[in-house]
């Protein structure tokens, strides 16, 4: 009798191990997030955004989420980098010439459509759906590579007016650019810092409680810093802290596809998905 009470007691124990271990997994692996946001911003150095006074939004970003420090851009100029973030190759662009475009070329968004996921890319200052203009406003179409791309369909390429309110009715897959002052381009990157507070902070606690992801990126440095840039990532299921692993902007490509079982595109292929658990 005592014999099986302690049997007993040793398999109640075991199934209890092991439903708390069925949890554990549960919660290291809540599958692929269900709305990631890309926000890509220009021209700085690491250390002239991440700790910097003028960018005290930014800076608390970074405390409180997944901070790359490491994080470097391709190439200059700023073009090239948004071909290589988009499509895994900077597709031999090496300027900021307006009017590139590619036919069949594999890239992010037409992986995502195939794959029955959603996409679409939301500029600010944007005319209208599927411009495909060089210049309006505070847009440029340089920061806008999707629009290069004949197998992404016009109507992915959205004004940033054009964002979900509500949230739950975003893309699998977004990209949010800022005009030329939004992005630190042209005017004082406290500027840019203030609107992002107020345009992304509600998503930002929203995507903490609903299994979604914001990525904070820059498409290249001043030329001062040997392309150091800041990468960011906030949301469900990431454990804030900073991450020293070099990465670039195909590491970032790389991540998404594993998320969505994408194959990797071009030189996505031979980086290592980011860390964020």
């Amino acid at each position: 009798m005592r014999r099986n009470s302690a049997l007993g007691v040793a398999v109640s124990c075991l199934a209890v191990l092991g439903a708390a271990a069925g949890q554990a997994s549960s919660v290291a692996d809540p599958g692929p997030p269900d709305h990631v946001v890309i926000v890509v911003m220009e021209n700085k150095r690491y250390d002239a955004v991440i700790g910097h006074s003028r960018t005290p939004y930014i800076t608390g970003l970074a405390a409180r989420g997944a901070n790359f420090t490491a994080a470097y851009g391709e190439t200059h100029p700023s073009q090239p980098n948004y071909l290589a973030l988009f499509s895994g190759s900077t597709q031999g662009v090496t300027d900021n010439h307006c009017g590139h475009t590619f036919t069949g070329v594999p890239n992010l968004a037409r992986q995502l459509l195939d794959a029955g996921r959603t996409f679409a890319g939301y500029s600010e200052d944007l005319p209208s759906v599927g411009w495909t203009g060089c210049a309006d406003g505070v847009y440029v179409r340089r920061h806008n590579p999707w629009v290069n791309f004949d197998n992404v369909p016009a109507s992915a390429n959205r004004p940033l007016r054009d964002l979900p309110a509500d949230y739950r009715l975003l893309p699998t897959v977004s990209f949010v650019i800022p005009g030329l002052c939004h992005d630190m381009h042209d005017c004082p990157k406290s500027d840019a810092d203030a609107w992002l507070r107020a345009m992304l902070d509600g998503y930002i606690g929203w995507a903490e409680r609903h299994n979604s992801l914001l990525v904070l990126t820059f498409d290249e440095d001043n030329r001062t810093d040997g392309n150091h840039i800041p990468t960011v990532v906030l949301g469900g299921h990431v454990a804030a802290g900073d991450r020293p692993e070099r990465i670039d902007h195909y590491s970032i490509l790389r991540t998404i596809q594993q998320w969505y079982g994408l194959p990797p595109l071009g030189e996505s292929a031979g980086r290592a998905p980011l860390q964020l658990r």
